[in-house]
Parts: structure tokens; C-alpha cells; sequence
């Protein structure tokens, strides 16, 4: 189910397909082989709903300080007319040192691009969804014997009639088994893993962002999300991690029952924030707590999707944490 591998020469490339996961990973899989070949490569990645012209043309156009450019335009889909031929244009003579991906959700409409792409040579990677029962336990095998495990027939059915057509929680699910139970996985392993997952809880979300999980924290936001926790309550547990992370390291001594007497919490609760604090910086929290309040605001009404307002916030703490945390360093221009 993976993409096909491309070649880093390649100039012109077509992802497409509804499945959400797999595009994902085709787009994954050009950006390694284009770094593979072009280390210093310039990347853009550009939405093509509402994209004006200029800034298109800004991201084709070659670089005064030279190098290989890599430039993805996802949704192109949804792309203006005046954009569609844009870039319709730009393949009768595409640029050597620039490889140009751009991302179609399936359907009709544009498919005039989409076509005109593959006339003029551009690799496609295909992404349909995965409809049928069959193709889904095959992915779900793929998966594990992917991280390491093999899986019994009564297991693959099990977890596909309880998690259904979403691959990634298929995909995190499979991952998640090898790493709990490793070997081969039975149908009474699944079993013991969804009564594990049903405890899920905001505050179980909120530690995995706060420590910089990325899969982790957007697999168990949406078991939470799936299994009925309020938006409200997933929000609220992320903001009081952040404030409280923030609290404890502001103060200057690390001894927890000190910080207990002062923050008036108990030490159990410092101790946690005091784990979940290291590798933080104080401007990282503080750009953590800004993004926690647009959150709650976003739950409450302001977003017209609360589910993609929640996954955008915790990408976005968890990428503030690896950007400015203590010992790393921010990347420029990305």
C-alpha cells in the first residue's frame, strides 16, 4: 500500500486518490528521495484552494542562490481555473533542478491537470480508498508485518470490524499491537487492546503532546475523539498541561514539595508537570499557551470543524516544542 518509489530526477509527479493516509505517505516518500539526492533542497508546500498566482510563481521560480527545489501544491482539486492553467503551463517546460508535486483528492473535477500532468510524463501515485473489507485486512497485515509482527486471520477481522475504514487508526492500531504484545497477534490481544484504549482521556491526550509524541498524541486524540470524549474536555486537559508545565518552570527550584507549597498543587501533579516539562523552553510554553487559548475558543464555536481544530493544535504544540525546545534549534525558512 506504500507509494512507488520515485526517482529524485523526476521533474513531475501526480499523487492522487481519496485516501487521506496514503497520499501522506507518497508525498512522504518523494520528499526522502528528493533529500536523499538534494540534501539543501528548498521546499514549499502550498494549498491550492485560494493560492494567488504570484505566490505560485514565486515558488517555481529558481532560486538566486541556485539548488534543487522541491514544491508541493496539495488539494489542486480545489485549485481556481487561473491556477489550473498555471499550472497546466509550467509542464510543456518544466525546470531540471525543481520537482513539482501536486496533490488531487480523486473526482472530476480539474481532472483536466491532473491529465495533462500525465502527458507530459509525470509519475503518479495512485491512492484510492480502500472500500472493501479484503483490501482493509490486507493493509492492516502489511502494517504489522511492517513494524515486526504477524497477525492471525481472527485477529485482522476483529480489528477491522471494530476500528472500521479509517487507516490510520488502522495503521496506529496495528503499530500499537506489535509494540504492546509483539510475535503474533491474536484476536484476544486486540480484545485486551481496545478495553485498554476506551480509558482514554483528554488528560491522556495532553501527556502525549506535552512530551513531543506527535503519532502518539494525534492516535489517542482520536480514539478519544471516537470514543465520545467532549472537545471541551480534550482542550481544557492540553491547556491546563501547558499552563502547568509553564507554572513549574518559571519557578527556580526543582524540589516538588517546595513547588507544591507555592504553585498550591498537589506534589503528584508537580512531579508529572516536571517531567512533562523537560525539553521545553519558557518561550515555547508561552507560544503553547497562545495556541491553547485559540483552542478553547475553536471547541466553544469559533471553529467550524472542532475535530481538525484539535489535531491542528496538538501538531502545532508538538512542532513548537521540537522548533524551541531546550538544545535544539529552530529551522529558518521551513
Amino acid at each position: 500500500m506504500s507509494a512507488n518509489p520515485v526517482e529524485p530526477t523526476s521533474r513531475l509527479r501526480v499523487v492522487m486518490g481519496e485516501e487521506e493516509l496514503l497520499r501522506s505517505r507518497a508525498i512522504a516518500a518523494v520528499r526522502s528521495a528528493v533529500l536523499a539526492r538534494h540534501p539543501d533542497v528548498e521546499e514549499h508546500e502550498l494549498v491550492a484552494a485560494g493560492l494567488p498566482l504570484g505566490q505560485l510563481a514565486d515558488a517555481l521560480t529558481p532560486s538566486l542562490f541556485g539548488g534543487h527545489r522541491l514544491v508541493v501544491v496539495l488539494g489542486v482539486h480545489e485549485a481556481a481555473s487561473a491556477l489550473a492553467e498555471s499550472l497546466i503551463s509550467y509542464t510543456k517546460d518544466p525546470d531540471p533542478d525543481l520537482t513539482l508535486v501536486v496533490v488531487h483528492s480523486g473526482g472530476k473535477r480539474n481532472e483536466a491537470l491532473v491529465k495533462a500532468f500525465v502527458a507530459a510524463g509525470a509519475a503518479v501515485d495512485e491512492c484510492a480508498k480502500l472500500s472493501s473489507v479484503g483490501d482493509r485486512a490486507a493493509f492492516v497485515r502489511n502494517e504489522v508485518r511492517s513494524a515486526g509482527g504477524r497477525i492471525a486471520a481472527d485477529a485482522v477481522m476483529a480489528l477491522v470490524e471494530a476500528i472500521g475504514a479509517d487507516l490510520r487508526q488502522l495503521s496506529a492500531a496495528a503499530g500499537q499491537l506489535v509494540s504492546d504484545f509483539g510475535g503474533t497477534i491474536d484476536a484476544d490481544h486486540v480484545a485486551r487492546f481496545h478495553q485498554g484504549q476506551a480509558e482514554v482521556t483528554g488528560f491522556t491526550v495532553a501527556e502525549r503532546v506535552l512530551v513531543g509524541d506527535r503519532e502518539g498524541s494525534i492516535e489517542m486524540l482520536r480514539w478519544a475523539l471516537q470514543r465520545g470524549v467532549a472537545h471541551v474536555l480534550i482542550a481544557d486537559a492540553i491547556a491546563d498541561g501547558v499552563r502547568t508545565a509553564a507554572r513549574v518552570s518559571s519557578l527556580s527550584s526543582t524540589n516538588p514539595g517546595e513547588l507544591a507549597r507555592i504553585l498550591k498543587m498537589p506534589p503528584w501533579k508537580v512531579k508529572k508537570a516536571q517531567t512533562q516539562s523537560r525539553g521545553w523552553s519558557i518561550d515555547g510554553l508561552q507560544q503553547a499557551i497562545g495556541v491553547a487559548a485559540e483552542l478553547n475558543a475553536d471547541v466553544k464555536g469559533a471553529a467550524a470543524n472542532a475535530d481538525y481544530a484539535l489535531e491542528r493544535a496538538v501538531r502545532r504544540i508538538v512542532t513548537i516544542r521540537a522548533e524551541t525546545g531546550r538544545g535544539s534549534r529552530a529551522r529558518s525558512g521551513r
